[in-house]
């Protein structure tokens, strides 16, 4: 994509840990953002910090929801008339044995961490195929490399495990169309969740800022690359154990 002077993104999961650095990181490059969040107030926060530097709309979206996904590309096409570039960062997780895993956190799961991407790149790639232009970026999981998948984290993981299978074969649908289908695989990322958990060794985890200059690092590169999928992971991540202890208090968001 090479200049993203002026391009337009949408970013779902943009208020916090992660998403929150891929907002800064976008309006360095003076990219105009849509963002959307489930917290009125945090998105007014991101709204007073960044739109003297950034045009910026913030846009309440529950994810789960396919009317909330309806309203944010419609207020998206309304202000800006198009959508380049679709970053879908919302997610959620839960750390069970599979019998012991309630049952709305996995439905939760799905619905955030699998559907809400399938459909929001629905209704954003006709968009970005009339413009014959895009770029969708999955912030999925590092836990996709690890086979069979982490104990307690099964649920989670094979959802980003689909998700990974649909962005390549969507990369491979969309290409001649010059939409590019990137997916990011970050390790444990130090957030808020993250850091009130327990007995979780600090030099296994890594920055949110990691994963965002990974995710602008995508989308600068010239229109004839694709970035695939890259995988960004702590050298000390150990593969045989998880790097968050099982037994947890899990905090609230």
């Amino acid at each position: 994509m090479g200049n993203l002077k002026g391009k337009i993104a949408l970013v779902t999961g943009a208020t916090g840990g992660i998403g929150k650095d891929i907002v800064k990181g976008l309006v360095d490059k003076k990219i105009k953002l849509i963002l959307a969040g489930r917290n009125q107030e945090k998105l007014k926060v991101l709204e007073e910090e960044f739109s003297s530097f950034s045009e910026i709309i913030t846009v309440r979206c529950d994810v789960t929801k396919k009317e909330d996904l309806e309203n944010l590309v419609n207020k998206a096409k309304d202000k800006f008339g198009k959508i380049d570039i679709l970053i879908n960062g919302a997610g959620v997780s839960s750390q069970h044995p599979f019998w012991n895993q309630p049952k709305e956190d996995i439905e939760k799961i799905i619905w955030t961490n699998y559907y809400s991407y399938v459909m929001l790149s629905r209704m954003v790639v006709p968009i970005m195929k009339e413009n014959n232009f895009g770029h969708i970026v999955n912030i999925t999981s590092g836990s996709v490399m690890v086979d069979p998948p982490p104990r307690n984290f099964i649920v989670y993981t094979s959802l980003k495990v689909a998700l990974r299978s649909f962005a390549k074969g969507l990369f491979w649908e969309m290409r001649d169309f010059g939409i590019k289908v990137t997916s990011v695989f970050p390790g444990v990322t130090r957030t808020s969740l993250t850091g009130k958990l327990k007995n979780v060794s600090p030099e296994r985890l890594i920055e949110p800022k990691v994963v965002a200059d990974t995710v602008v690092f995508a989308l600068a590169q010239p229109l004839n690359v694709c970035p695939i999928e890259l995988a960004v992971i702590n050298q000390q991540t150990p593969w045989t154990k998880p790097v968050i202890p099982f037994k947890q208090d899990h905090p609230d968001k």
